[in-house]
């Protein structure tokens, strides 16, 4: 049987799901083959799962020091079973509103497992599927350490943590990264011993300078021990050797050292970038009708950037407009208390080049003040009078972010932004202030600071 469609999407995460409605919107005829469950990593076995795990143990560290603001919350006690089920109550209530959203559109869902058999071909069930167009979106797996192997028992990826129905008390965790950071924190509120390593001489080695020598101060300040330039040089049994010769001793190991492509089945020989499809600037393989979205082309590995890459790239598909995508410009999230977010340049990156800096202390905030959340900061780059970048580690930094994004996404100067009202008591009167001190302006802090 042959069926013929404008636009064949392998994969239903971001990239995928994302990639369907707009084309659909577009009024091409789209069909979505998806082999498990609509939503990709980040809705089964990612953002969402993760977020709903970790919203429940801040909640739990929040409410132990409930008494600070005047709430009685004797014997307070957590059930991980109740967390773990309200985690895959959610996630199936996502993934059946998404598939629902998606049919909503009219686009044909495959359950299976697809195969490009030529440019334009998709075989799926014996059937083949005539596309003008094919985007891989097909997504990523956690990645692996060579000569350590997960067993899902005492080595664990970010995966199996997901189903671990009891949280031992010693877990060693490799990786200092966004999946590594926010397990730490989800450990650490659940009152158990945590230690991290990482390879990279500092901890969340793509934040800027202060961003991690801040997260350092915060695991000390939570009893999450840490060693940077480290690695694990054998694993035999239970024991675990470090470089720097330590051997120590925990329950579990979680390894937390990013992700790698899923490629899907293809005859069509594409052009790799090392583990990643080669894409040009609109995102076409070598093959110009085969496009590669979201992690496995290895440009930005967020959902949301791969949501960004479907918009553009649909675009092009249906109205030959160019794709404008900035690796630079897509913001990075770390949740857990406080947050932390950055988008744009670092110092590290704008060095040799003439620039001015703020770091405005949120404990000079009011409303951070009355929340008791005085530990963090807000600080802002500019390069000829325009936002250059911006890294926040507060609450809400997941929220502030956005407003930097748009600064730098739009060429702002600092005067436009210093024309806008911002409301008070918020974090938001951070973003002005923070503005306001790269020509040191601040209205909340003292002269000289």
């Amino acid at each position: 049987m042959e069926n013929c469609f404008d636009l064949g999407i392998i994969g239903g995460g971001p990239a995928g799901y994302s990639a369907a409605i707009r084309a659909a919107q577009k009024g091409l005829k789209v069909v979505l083959f998806e082999k498990t469950a609509m939503g990709g990593v980040c809705l089964n076995c990612g953002c969402i799962p993760t977020k709903t795990i970790l919203h429940c143990t801040d909640l739990y560290k929040n409410l132990k020091k409930a008494d600070k603001f005047g709430i009685s919350a004797a014997e307070i006690s957590i059930d991980y079973t109740k967390i773990l089920n309200r985690k895959d109550e959610l996630v199936q209530k996502l993934q059946k509103s998404l598939t629902k959203l998606v049919q909503s559109y009219g686009v044909n869902i495959v359950n299976a497992e697809a195969k490009i058999l030529d440019k334009g071909k998709i075989e799926a069930q014996d059937n083949t599927y005539l596309c003008k167009n094919i985007i891989i979106s097909t997504g990523s797996k956690p990645a692996s350490l060579r000569g350590i192997e997960t067993d899902g028992r005492f080595v664990l990826n970010s995966d199996h943590i997901l189903n671990l129905s009891e949280i031992p008390q010693n877990i060693l965790i490799v990786g200092s990264g966004a999946i590594g950071v926010e397990w730490a924190r989800i450990f650490s509120s659940l009152d158990k011993n945590v230690t991290v390593i990482e390879f990279a001489p500092r901890l969340l080695p793509l934040a800027d300078m202060d961003v991690s020598k801040r997260l350092e101060r915060l695991f000390k300040k939570n009893r999450i021990k840490f060693f940077t330039g480290t690695k694990i040089e054998s694993i035999k049994e239970k024991y675990v050797t470090l470089s720097d010769g330590q051997v120590i001793m925990p329950d579990i190991v979680l390894l937390a050292v990013g992700r790698e492509p899923v490629l899907p089945q293809t005859s069509v020989k594409l052009v790799m970038d090392g583990k990643f499809i080669k894409v040009n600037e609109n995102f076409q393989t070598n093959e110009p009708d085969i496009f590669a979205l979201g992690d496995v082309n290895g440009k930005v590995q967020l959902a949301h950037s791969a949501l960004h890459q479907a918009i553009g790239v649909v675009d092009y598909i249906a109205e030959g407009k160019n794709v404008h995508f900035c690796a630079q410009k897509v913001p990075s999230v770390i949740y857990g208390n406080p947050e932390i977010a950055w988008v744009g340049k670092t110092e590290k990156m704008l060095e040799g080049q003439n620039y001015k800096v703020s770091n405005f202390p949120v404990s000079a905030l009011g409303k951070a003040i009355a929340d008791d959340e005085i530990d963090g900061f807000i600080k802002v780059l500019s390069v000829n009078e325009k936002i250059a970048g911006a890294h926040i580690v507060c609450p809400e930094a997941s929220s502030l972010i956005h407003q930097f994004a748009l600064m730098i996404g739009n060429g702002l100067k600092v005067e436009d932004v210093l024309n806008t009202v911002f409301a008070h008591p918020t974090y938001s009167e951070g973003v002005f202030e923070s503005v306001l001190g790269l020509d040191k302006m601040s209205l909340s802090l003292p002269q000289n600071v």
